[in-house]
C-alpha cells in the first residue's frame, strides 16, 4: 500500500516537473519567436531609413532618435507620424519623415522622405501604396527609377512655386499614365520640407531631449 502510495506520489511529482518544464520550454520559444520578430522588423526599419539618407552617411556610426508629430496639412495625416532624426556624434545630419502624400489615385501613398540638415532631400521612398499596377506603382524603386529625381532637390531648387510635374508647367517628370499619383507625390514630398522648414527647431530641440533622457540613469 505503501509503496502504491509512494508511486502516485512521485507520478504526481514527475507531472508536475514536466508541467514547469513544459512551460519554460513554451516561454523560452514565445521569447525566442517575439525577439526574433522584433529584431527582424527593425532590421527592415533600418534598411528603410538608409535607402532615403546619403550613401556617405552610412559610413559613420550614427545614432537614431525616434519621434512623431502631427500636421494634417504638411505631413498628410491627422494621427501622429513617425519622424526620425539621424545624428553624428551628437549632431543632427538627416531628418526623415514617414509622412502621406493623401491624394493618391486609389488611397493615400504612405512615403519616407529624408531630409539631410542642409535642408535637400536625400531620398524618397513609397513604403505603402495600392496604386494601379503597372501605373501608379511605378512610384516603387524596385520598379521604376522615377522616384530618384527627387535627390538632393529644396524649396529653392525649383522654387517652392515650381514644384509641379511637367504637365502642370513644373520641372518634375510624371509617370505615363498616372498623372494623379505623381502629383500626390511631389506635393507631399514638397510638403515635408515646408514642415522641416517651418519646424526644425523644434525637431532637433526634441531629439536631444529625448536623447538626454534616454542616457539618464534611474534614480
Amino acid at each position: 500500500m505503501a509503496g502504491g502510495e509512494g508511486n502516485a506520489i512521485l507520478t504526481v511529482v514527475v507531472a508536475g516537473v514536466l508541467a514547469v518544464a513544459a512551460l519554460f520550454g513554451v516561454r523560452a520559444a514565445y521569447d525566442f519567436s517575439h525577439n526574433r520578430i522584433a529584431m527582424n522588423q527593425r532590421a527592415r526599419l533600418v534598411a528603410r531609413l538608409n535607402s532615403v539618407l546619403d550613401p556617405a552617411l552610412l559610413e559613420h556610426d550614427l545614432t537614431t532618435t525616434h519621434l512623431s508629430f502631427s500636421d494634417p496639412e504638411l505631413l498628410g495625416s491627422a494621427a501622429p507620424i513617425d519622424v526620425f532624426v539621424i545624428s553624428d556624434g551628437g549632431q543632427p545630419v538627416a531628418t526623415v519623415f514617414a509622412s502621406v502624400a493623401p491624394h493618391g489615385y486609389n488611397a493615400p501613398i504612405d512615403l519616407l522622405v529624408g531630409v539631410g540638415a542642409d535642408s535637400s532631400i536625400t531620398g524618397v521612398r513609397a513604403v505603402r501604396y495600392r496604386e494601379t499596377p503597372g501605373l501608379g506603382d511605378m512610384i516603387n524603386r524596385e520598379k521604376s527609377n522615377w522616384i530618384e529625381q527627387f535627390r538632393g532637390k529644396t524649396l529653392l531648387m525649383p522654387p517652392r512655386d515650381k514644384w509641379l510635374v511637367k504637365q502642370d508647367e513644373g520641372p518634375f517628370d510624371s509617370i505615363t499614365g498616372a498623372t494623379v499619383t505623381s502629383r500626390a507625390v511631389v506635393a507631399a514630398v514638397k510638403n515635408a520640407l515646408l514642415y522641416f522648414e517651418q519646424h526644425r527647431d523644434d525637431i532637433y530641440h526634441a531629439a536631444a531631449e529625448a536623447a538626454v533622457s534616454e542616457h539618464e540613469p534611474d534614480l
